[in-house]
């Protein structure tokens, strides 16, 4: 019985890993469409969320079978509770990624009125925080969970760059207003995505003190 409970744990931590890829791809996805103003591709974002949030349900339902049926303790229980709450901060990634997928589509072929610069960057960055917390959850690295926040600092000032650049620019030319909204609208959705990594940062710092902590 404790073999088969330790491999339905194992099996739920790469089924996380697998989530955390996912979402990972979709960001990328999402800008590459945005960047490269590829319609097609943004369409694609909408069919990745859905496999994504298939897969959310999937991990919630064994999450709740393992503690129906095994009725985890202690440490195990914090891990189990904590999955829960980690694919939720997924599942949230992947709509934003939506959202700029749908930003992405609202554009089209018109061309930019700034080169993307810093939102490319700051997606980069985001999908690192991704990999980052996940690698910690895996791990239980507190130091690394606290670099987490760390590179949200990093992702925060670069969404302030943009914020301000774009807002000067309508000032300068009330013609680019839409578009300029929509690209912060990007910082902002890069932004959340960012601070979702941040979470399960925390939560790894939760599993592996008991304690509730806010790293930024």
């Amino acid at each position: 019985m404790r073999n088969q409970y330790i491999k339905q744990l194992s099996d739920l931590n790469i089924k996380l890993l697998k989530m955390g890829a996912m979402v990972q791809e979709i960001i990328e996805v999402s800008i590459t469409a945005l960047t490269t103003q590829d319609l097609a591709l943004a369409n694609k974002v909408y069919l990745m969320d859905d496999e994504i949030d298939n897969i959310e349900l999937e991990i919630e339902m064994s999450c709740m079978n393992l503690i129906a049926l095994q009725q985890p303790m202690a440490k195990d229980l914090r891990v189990i509770g904590t999955i829960l709450k980690i694919i939720t901060d997924l599942e949230r990634m992947g709509d934003h990624a939506v959202n700029i997928a749908k930003v992405t589509l609202e554009i089209g072929e018109e061309p930019f009125v700034k080169p993307l610069i810093d939102i490319p960057k700051m997606a980069k960055l985001a999908q690192t925080m991704v990999k980052k917390s996940l690698d910690a959850f895996m791990k239980t690295d507190v130091a690394l969970a606290t670099e987490v926040a760390h590179d949200d600092e990093a992702v925060d000032e670069l969404y302030e760059k943009i914020y301000t650049e774009l807002i000067n620019k309508m000032i300068e030319e009330n013609t680019i207003v839409k578009q300029a909204t929509n690209l912060i609208f990007i910082g902002r959705y890069l932004e959340r995505i960012a601070d979702h990594a941040t979470n399960i940062g925390e939560r790894v710092i939760f599993i592996a003190t008991g304690e509730n902590v806010e790293i930024n």
